[in-house]
């Protein structure tokens, strides 16, 4: 465990954290280092390791870990669950990171759902899946907290039909008749919150509205264990369980459970029995939407995978781009065209793309695709080669009914990701 720890002052949404602390200060496992600023959304920050501090900047807390640790922590001192939860820093931790306490301070006034995400919505990833195998229980308990604190009358766990084994552990761990699993199509972007609102409760939401828009609150699995330890066992968020996959020297899937926070993603592939020597590229998140990462950079709150690609393909001369608001974005499109060699002359977005207030994208009706053929036809004559693209299962279905039609070559965004673990690529649904 000796080593750095690195913590971001900004892990979530909102403002950055401000330090409590100063270079030299020791430090104990689940000590505050840093708090959220008065008057501002923002989240606490806490040290996962015991150790000393070696760096504080505006940007960032470094701690030099002691050589011996301990699984023991400082423990949250507040008394209310809606208390414990804004004083452990808990955010959400399949998504965005938006600060846990503010989704759940505003209380339904006529009861209302809490809607589980437990979807686990990328391929690869499995560490929720694996929580939910040995600590099903667990989640009912988060799930109970969480009804409670914003007055919901009916609790549901949304997750993917497949995972027929842990669907069952779920049932088996229910007993009130308020709480319920539904189940999910196995298809990307299933984990979307619109998405889950749409499937379990058959409201289509507006791109630009929240869940409250139909009377309820979506939440991500992890979270919810998450709040059940903060409130239950006064634990601080400082654990993070993650998916390590790719090109590895042993399993290429492995699921780690809490990991310390702040640990560099190189000694997270060290921990997994290290990483091939020829790979591509580091993706920190799943292979839809995550981000390229450095060896030297840090585990963060929103970390739920750490990927090592396959090296890229060789692509043509001249590429198109077809952006889909559930995948990668342009820009993350155009960094695997330049790794492929491959100049860029056209971008087109997906019809359902639609572009909100933030400048970001969301999709009109996740998963469910209109058709792509206009856009393919349209890159096609902008002088493409082929086609790279970052859609959805169904878009991506679409976009393989016409482009090979057009002698137009497809690659997906999540290629590299899906090949270093032998899985299928996302190509024509077979039916």
């Amino acid at each position: 465990m000796e080593g750095v720890y690195t913590y971001p002052l900004k892990q979530h949404i909102g403002g950055p954290s401000k330090p409590i602390v100063q270079k030299g200060d020791r430090v104990l496992r689940g000590e505050m280092i840093a708090e959220a600023a008065e008057n501002q959304l923002a989240a606490n920050i806490f040290t996962s390791v015991s150790g000393v501090v070696e760096e504080v900047t505006e940007q960032l807390i470094r701690i030099i870990a002691y050589e011996t640790q301990s699984k023991e922590f400082v423990k949250l001192t507040s008394n209310t669950p809606l208390d414990l939860i804004r004083e452990s820093g808990l955010v959400g931790l399949g998504g965005a990171g938006f600060p846990t306490y503010a989704k759940l301070q505003k209380p339904f006034a006529n009861g209302g759902t809490v809607i589980v995400n437990a979807a686990e919505c990328e391929p690869i990833l499995d560490h929720n899946m694996r929580r939910i195998a040995t600590e099903a229980d667990k989640l009912i308990k988060g799930l109970k907290i969480v009804m409670e604190v914003v007055n919901a009358n009916k609790g549901v766990i949304a997750i993917k039909e497949i995972h027929t084994e842990e669907i069952e552990d779920l049932k088996a761990s229910i007993s009130e008749s308020n709480i319920a699993v539904a189940t999910l199509p196995n298809m990307y972007p299933m984990g979307e919150e619109r998405a889950i609102v749409r499937e379990v409760l058959g409201v289509l939401l507006e791109v630009d509205q929240l869940p409250l828009a139909a009377n309820c609150i979506v939440i991500n699995a992890e979270t919810v264990m998450r709040i059940r330890e903060a409130v239950e066992d006064k634990k601080p968020l400082i654990d993070k369980d993650m998916t390590v996959g790719g090109k590895l020297k042993g399993a290429l899937m492995q699921v780690m459970l809490d990991v310390p926070l702040g640990m560099s993603v190189g000694e997270v592939f060290k921990e997994a029995g290290g990483i091939g020597s020829e790979y591509g590229e580091i993706i920190m998140g799943g292979p839809f939407t995550g981000k390229r990462v450095n060896m030297e950079d840090p585990t963060i709150k929103t970390t739920g995978g750490l990927i090592s690609t396959e090296e890229f393909w060789k692509g043509p001369e001249k590429i198109g781009l077809l952006v889909c608001a559930c995948g990668g974005n342009k820009e993350r499109l155009e960094e695997i065209a330049e790794c492929m060699g491959s100049r860029v002359v056209g971008i087109e977005y997906c019809k359902q793309a639609m572009e909100i207030k933030n400048g970001t994208r969301k999709c009109e009706n996740p998963g469910r695709c209109p058709g792509q053929v206009q856009k393919v036809l349209k890159l096609k004559k902008d002088g493409a080669q082929a086609l790279l693209i970052s859609n959805c299962t169904d878009c991506s279905n679409t976009v393989m009914s016409c482009a090979p039609q057009l002698k137009l070559p497809v690659y997906h965004c999540t290629d590299g990701a899906l090949r270093a673990v032998n899985m299928k690529l996302v190509r024509k649904i077979k039916t």
